[in-house]
């Protein structure tokens, strides 16, 4: 009943948002609904929060945040980040680090005919064939020296001018090395957006016109025969993995006294802050060591079911731990891919890294290394 009530409320502001203008909406307080007692208020959109858990019933998450400016006030606070929930609710969500505790479930499909791949949330066991929650699409673009994925939030619209852009991964010549630039500022919170245009996507924080680079993907072959794989996480501190520790975006989103919007710092500013971060010790991700399977003959990973077909794109990442003596942080698998059909591949990740930067690390493994083959 509740659910159905709030449709209507979405509905009706709507309609209200196109007869008002914004000065008499300001005038009247926002809307009617947020006249609602607080109290009230909060244990509906609370029960709504925890009862639509999944897509697409989780929508009815998103419609409460349009309804105006004290509802979204109040879902904000009831909303948690993807780290603590494992939920992945706002558009923003794919810019925010993975859960803490388990891999989030994804796939990715490939288009072969128009060189585009769709990222999507598992939703369910038999998701890789009825379909999930979509997330992000990706199209290859060759160029005479490199190749660019450029990375979107809508499934068609693959265009640098406009919010829908995300970011993108370029190669070199040889597609050996791979640079992955966001749209936005490394620095960027997740605080979600006061105008009408961008409050529920926090879209007017990706800038169309930039370009961050924030990880380094590198391919080589190893003594095994396989190539082996690193990625250098600019954005990202080593010590976020240790116990208790945070990475700069999640510091941003849980510090309530900043009062500089991040989302207004220059390119050379962030270009700097990654340069910094790099030479303090950026989280640097590697292949996991295979085993030796005595009965099968050959070296091994686990995937625990979510892989099936044997290929050379297939990975499992985990962090370096460089000088310093492996713990059981670095046991830990934060990202791992691989195919399951002709078109068809699973992408899991987790803290520290987000969805976004999960699915361009999982696109250089498509593009071909003529070194590495």
């Amino acid at each position: 009943m509740a659910i159905k009530c709030i449709a209507r409320l979405r509905s009706r502001r709507v309609v209200q948002d196109q007869l008002q203008t914004p000065n008499e909406v300001e005038a009247e307080g926002g809307c009617c609904w947020a006249n609602l007692p607080q109290e009230l208020l909060w244990e509906v959109l609370l029960m709504i929060e925890e009862t639509e858990s999944i897509w697409p019933q989780r929508k009815n998450v998103v419609a409460c945040a349009g309804v105006c400016r004290s509802w979204r006030f109040i879902i904000q606070q009831i909303v948690k980040l993807p780290q603590l929930s494992g939920k992945l609710t706002f558009p923003i969500s794919v810019k925010q680090p993975g859960p803490k505790d388990s891999l989030l479930q994804c796939f990715i499909k490939r288009n072969r005919s128009t060189r585009t791949y769709y990222l999507y949330l598992g939703l369910t066991n038999s998701a890789l064939s009825d379909g999930g929650k979509f997330l992000l699409a990706a199209r290859k673009c060759r160029r005479p020296t490199c190749t660019d994925y450029i990375i979107s939030l809508q499934a068609e619209d693959f265009s640098k001018g406009t919010n829908t852009y995300a970011g993108r991964l370029r190669s070199n010549f040889l597609g050996t090395k791979f640079t992955v630039f966001d749209g936005q500022s490394p620095q960027a919170g997740a605080k979600m957006g006061k105008s009408r245009s961008s409050r529920l996507a926090n879209l007017r924080q990706v800038s169309p016109s930039s370009n961050y680079p924030m990880a380094h993907i590198s391919y080589e072959l190893n003594l095994l025969g396989s190539r082996r794989m690193q990625c250098n996480m600019n954005t990202i501190p080593a010590t976020s993995i240790a116990p208790g520790g945070l990475d700069p975006t999640t510091q941003a989103q849980l510090n309530p006294y900043q009062s500089t919007p991040t989302s207004f710092l220059s390119k050379s500013a962030s270009m700097e802050n990654s340069v910094s971060d790099q030479k303090n010790g950026g989280l640097v991700l590697i292949n996991k060591a295979p085993r030796w399977h005595e009965q099968l003959q050959c070296w091994c990973l686990n995937f625990h079911g979510r892989v099936t077909i044997a290929s050379v794109k297939n990975f499992q990442l985990v962090a370096s731990p460089e000088n310093e003596p492996a713990g059981p942080e670095h046991e830990k698998i934060i990202l791992q891919f691989g195919k399951v059909g002709k078109d068809l591949f699973t992408m899991d990740y987790r803290y520290p890294i987000s969805a976004f930067q999960a699915f361009a690390i999982c696109l250089s493994s498509f593009e071909t290394r003529i070194a590495c083959e």
